[in-house]
């Protein structure tokens, strides 16, 4: 058995930036990650994928992006490339291709079993990410063995789904592109869209992540929204990649000749049955989306902001005036649905007793116990603590917090 005073789960972006802080004040540590570095950006994201963040924004602690095109958005190799950077720029002590099996507390220390040997540590920091599971509702058991369901961490690319219809659930980012990817393969697309968030790609001559960044809507803290559990749940607004496409909304998704379902509530007698909601969630997106761009353009007026372009609106999202509320799946309407429904962290290792009755992991700023922490997570501390450009803050403060606990000095 092997101990170190401080040991990390997970070499991404979170456990990456965690070391790097680590490092920086000269706190001992090991990381361990169960495949490679970037392991989840490598093989559980689908091709053509891209970040929905500009290359400017890739920042964490003591690293930054330096290529020629900061207004671009990095592929998963790309990605990829940039974290194995960092990793040897920041020496990062990584024990990978180690997959932890268990954690438990003894006494003083916390056990951390993988299947590599052994380890103890008197503190602990969980960066395995909020993307380890897909989240699948429990009536997906019902549906027909003769419709395949594949989920988007397992889907890559249009060629291995069957031939025939697609049933694509769930509209937030990574369903409406992979809807337009399926479409565009030559598929027939339906849609089904619960609450979603509508949101151009560029805004006033600048992208949308600018807006949020300097208007300081990601520097939002937990204790400036007044439902913090729900704030954690907002879906991702329907973006895309591309300096070049501004939106990939359902209506672009409609010209493309998706059909557009409301929300898929449940499966009964070989049916899928959607919510005649549709209408209501389209103008309560299109609503959410003219309210944060008020507050930008509140926010520039009163900045003196300058350089950019007129204030503009959007036409409201069209709906149907009936959407389908069934689909049979036998009629071939559907041979494939593709789980776009969010995702999970996955603690089926950690045992203790740091859960809510949900089974959802308990923290207060990515302070779970005494001597363990949780890094990665939406809104763990601010609105984009689960993007790359926010875990560094949340990073920071976690290894402030390591510091004091040890007796010595954040300054």
């Amino acid at each position: 058995m092997k101990h170190i005073g401080t040991l990390i789960i997970g070499a991404g972006q979170a456990g990456l930036a965690m070391s790097r802080c680590l490092s920086d004040r000269n706190i001992p540590h090991v990381v361990l990650e169960r495949g490679e570095i970037a392991n989840s950006w490598r093989h559980e994201r689908w091709d053509s994928l891209r970040l929905l963040t500009p290359n400017w924004q890739s920042r964490l602690p003591g690293f930054a992006y330096q290529g020629d095109d900061p207004d671009g958005f990095m592929t998963m190799p790309e990605v990829s490339r940039f974290l194995n950077d960092y990793a040897a720029a920041s020496h990062a002590p990584i024990e990978d291709r180690t997959r932890v099996l268990s954690v438990t507390r003894h006494g003083d220390v916390y056990r951390v079993a993988t299947d590599r040997g052994d380890w103890t540590c008197g503190t602990l920091i969980l960066a395995t990410g909020a993307c380890s599971m897909a989240s699948v509702p429990r009536f997906a058991a019902e549906i027909p063995d003769r419709i395949e369901q594949i989920t988007a961490l397992d889907y890559r690319n249009p060629d291995q789904l069957a031939p025939g219809g697609v049933l694509v659930v769930g509209a937030s980012a990574t369903g409406v592109q992979l809807a337009a990817e399926i479409r565009a393969a030559g598929h027939e697309v339906i849609l089904s869209a619960g609450e979603h968030i509508r949101m151009p790609r560029h805004y006033r001559g600048r992208d949308i992540q600018w807006w949020m960044d300097r208007a300081g809507i990601h520097s939002t803290r937990i204790d400036e929204v007044d439902d913090i559990d729900r704030a954690r749940r907002v879906p991702s607004l329907q973006l895309i990649g591309s300096p070049v496409q501004r939106f990939c909304d359902l209506n672009s998704l409609a010209e493309q000749g998706v059909e557009i379902v409301g929300r898929l509530s449940a499966i009964r007698d070989r049916a899928a049955l959607f919510s005649g909601a549709l209408h209501n969630h389209c103008a309560l997106s299109d609503l959410k989306m003219n309210r944060l761009l008020e507050t930008f353009d509140a926010w520039a007026k009163g900045a003196g902001i300058t350089g950019i372009g007129p204030i503009e609106r959007f036409a409201a999202t069209p709906c149907p005036a009936s959407s389908r509320l069934m689909l049979y799946l036998g009629s071939g309407h559907a041979r494939t649905i593709l789980w776009a429904t969010g995702y999970k962290p996955d603690y089926n290792w950690l045992h203790l007793p740091v859960f809510d009755r949900k089974g959802r992991l308990m923290h207060r700023e990515g302070l779970v116990a005494p001597g363990l922490y949780v890094l990665g997570l939406p809104f763990l501390r601010r609105r984009n603590s689960a993007l790359i450009d926010g875990v560094g803050a949340d990073a920071t403060a976690i290894a402030d917090h390591i510091l004091c606990a040890h007796g010595r000095s954040a300054a």
